[in-house]
């Protein structure tokens, strides 16, 4: 499709804007492709007002965003106009089929050892004073008689009680704790919603592509670097080396990230 100027509108078009502050900035479109991570023939289509090869409008809104912010350019102006041009932004899509995600799936409950050991302390500890205090009972009844003008023994055994151990609490699923140094470990978990994902390792090998439905999560480990495709970057809560990311994205943008051992920088 094609996006062109209406008669009444002497604005340059949304490719044209950003082809014109491209060249304004020095870049080339090799240069803009490396740091958008958007493939060259996309940004070629784009300057060409072609947004047909963008895989969608939810893509083309985050393909602007992304080149508009390359060459140095506010890109909501440019995202208002392409909505307006294509009937403004779309209700969200079904999750599709062919990618069904892992559910988390919680751990089986583990036997309360500790309470099992405390109850069976109570136990033995109140059957000792229950013989202690019951103790007299073999003796002749004549010996049980109190002697006139003494008074009863009032020191007798109590049983004894221990309160039980409470229960220690369990940590929480959600934080990766003491994420090893020798390798890069990250963390996404869909908090805002869905969002289809890519993750690939430091040969290129790819480790997942699909959806991940609100309220999964899933966690991705590699020697060296983890390269991520985030569809709908505003669902998704991000924790890096253990880590997690303050920066929140835009709803329907389109980022693509690395992440290696020594991510998050300090500070």
């Amino acid at each position: 499709m094609s996006i062109g100027n209406s008669p009444e509108d002497d604005r340059p078009s949304i490719g044209r804007a950003l082809q014109q502050a491209r060249i304004a900035a020095g870049l080339t479109v090799e240069e803009v492709s490396s740091s958008t991570r958007v493939r060259i023939p996309i940004v070629h289509a784009i300057e060409d007002d072609d947004f047909s090869r963008c895989g969608g409008d939810v893509y083309a809104r985050g393909h602007i965003r992304n080149v508009a912010r390359a060459v140095g350019i506010d890109p909501e102006p440019l995202v208002e106009r392409y909505d307006g041009d294509h009937g403004g932004r779309p209700a969200p899509t079904p999750a599709a089929p062919l990618f069904e995600a892992e559910r988390i799936r919680s751990e089986p409950r583990r036997p309360n050892w500790t309470a099992a050991m405390v109850a069976a302390i109570v136990a033995v500890v109140g059957f000792v004073g229950f013989t202690l205090f019951n103790g007299g009972d073999d003796k002749p009844s004549n010996t049980a008689q109190v002697a006139e003008g003494s008074k009863p023994d009032k020191t007798a055994a109590k049983p004894t009680t221990t309160k039980p151990a409470e229960p220690q609490p369990v940590p929480s699923e959600s934080a990766i704790a003491a994420a090893p140094r020798d390798k890069v470990t990250v963390k996404l978990g869909a908090n805002q919603g869905k969002s289809w994902i890519s993750v690939k390792d430091h040969n290129g090998r790819l480790l997942f592509d699909g959806l991940l439905l609100e309220g999964e999560s899933k966690t991705f480990q590699d020697k060296e670097r983890i390269d991520l495709v985030l569809g709908n970057a505003g669902a998704i809560e991000l924790f890096v080396n253990g880590k997690k990311l303050q920066d929140r994205f835009e709803p329907g943008q389109v980022e693509r990230l690395t992440y290696t051992k020594g991510d998050p920088e300090a500070g």
